[in-house]
């Protein structure tokens, strides 16, 4: 508490330099980032609920979620194919 008290008394907030735009709160990047976090915890949660709820061994929680995954990359590489080709 003490060195925050003199870290404002004595200005030294003055010598910060303020982060830089890419790095808000706001920009591109952390929103992104935000996604991924957003969709890890979903990806946790459909795991506890195959293996608890209903009894799906952890490694056919696995399959399913890598399965998926390769669905969703055969997809957008189709979606990619059609609306890239000229």
């Amino acid at each position: 508490k003490a060195a925050f008290i003199n870290f404002i008394s004595d200005e030294e907030w003055k010598s910060i330099e303020p982060v830089s735009s890419w790095f808000g709160p706001s920009s591109f990047l952390m929103s992104s980032m935000s996604a991924l976090f957003k969709l890890s915890m979903w990806i946790r949660h459909g795991h506890g609920y195959l293996t608890e709820n209903l009894g799906i061994p952890v490694w056919g929680s696995y399959a399913v979620f890598g399965l998926a995954t390769l669905f969703l990359g055969m997809v957008l590489g189709l979606v990619s194919e059609v609306f890239g080709a000229d």
